[in-house]
């Protein structure tokens, strides 16, 4: 029997050892059709900066398919997976946006300003459902409340085939959902290390670099030796664990470095050219 392909393009690129390549987008009509016919692994749909519009990211998902592509393919996994970043998790604990954006059928959830254990725990027992203690792989206890109609339709599979697929890669090794946990703080550096011993089911750690240079003094000043330091603590806890390491910040000028010192999940801008992509997908192999 052949291999049932995976739904979820960025976790297919990184399962397989590739880089995957991403970037933030609004959740639009216009730049859901932009995207749904690039190269890119996936994309982000930006909600923590931009307003939570529930129906907006509906309309914007359901534009990211194409009747044609997935007729062509013979497979109902989108050509660019969709995932959304959430307003932030940290003390509040507002899993309820993650909940919502994984009813609309998204693949993953970017979870920024986590800084603790505690809030990395929730963040990925947001995205799992429950199940009895003695099943398999229980922990972190689900809390994802049961209502996968929209899911379910979006991915283009049964309700059963569904709840099979709808856990975290890669404690699941057959989960679709992805959960980047986004590291913006040095708090959040100094407790990476036990996140990623203790929470099982983190698939990337996505570096914010904004806000960490914000606090380290050189706001936005990406290249400064202070802030490269600090991200460099960031990749080589990620690279211990072997868990994938993000970069936000991608271009045609550094992604060469940053696919040499070991990022995996590059996130390069959309914006007048796709040169960032394209030098990237040359250089990892994937033209």
């Amino acid at each position: 029997m052949a291999e049932v392909p995976r739904l979820n393009g960025v976790i297919k690129a990184l399962s397989g050892g590739q880089p995957a390549f991403t970037c933030f987008t609004t959740a639009d009509v216009e730049a859901a059709l932009a995207l749904s016919t690039t190269k890119y692994d996936g994309i982000v749909f930006e909600m923590e900066h931009n307003p939570w519009d529930a129906r907006a990211l509906r309309d914007a998902l359901q534009y990211m398919l194409n009747r044609g592509q997935i007729a062509k393919a013979g497979s109902v996994a989108p050509s660019v997976t969709p995932m959304v970043r959430i307003p932030p998790n940290g003390g509040e604990l507002g899993q309820w946006h993650a909940k919502q954006a994984l009813d609309l059928g998204a693949y993953g959830i970017v979870w920024p300003h986590v800084s603790t254990v505690d809030q990395a725990e929730n963040a990925v027992a947001a995205c799992r459902y429950p199940r009895l203690k003695g099943a398999p792989r229980y922990e972190p206890a689900g809390l994802r409340g049961d209502g996968p109609t929209g899911a379910v339709r979006y991915w283009g599979v049964s309700q059963q085939e569904y709840y099979a697929k709808a856990d975290v890669w890669p404690l699941d090794p057959n989960g679709e959902i992805l959960v980047i946990l986004m590291i913006e703080d040095t708090q959040g550096i100094a407790n990476l290390d036990a996140m990623l011993k203790q929470v099982p089911g983190i698939g990337v750690i996505l570096i914010g670099e904004g806000d960490l240079s914000q606090e380290l003094g050189y706001p936005r000043q990406y290249e400064h030796p202070k802030v490269l330091e600090a991200m460099a603590e960031v990749v080589k806890t990620c690279k211990k664990h072997n868990v994938p390491v993000g970069h936000p910040h991608v271009d045609a000028k550094n992604v060469e470095r940053l696919l040499g010192e070991g990022y995996r999940f590059l996130m390069s801008a959309p914006v007048r050219s796709y040169a960032g992509l394209d030098k990237g997908r040359e250089l990892a192999g994937r033209k």
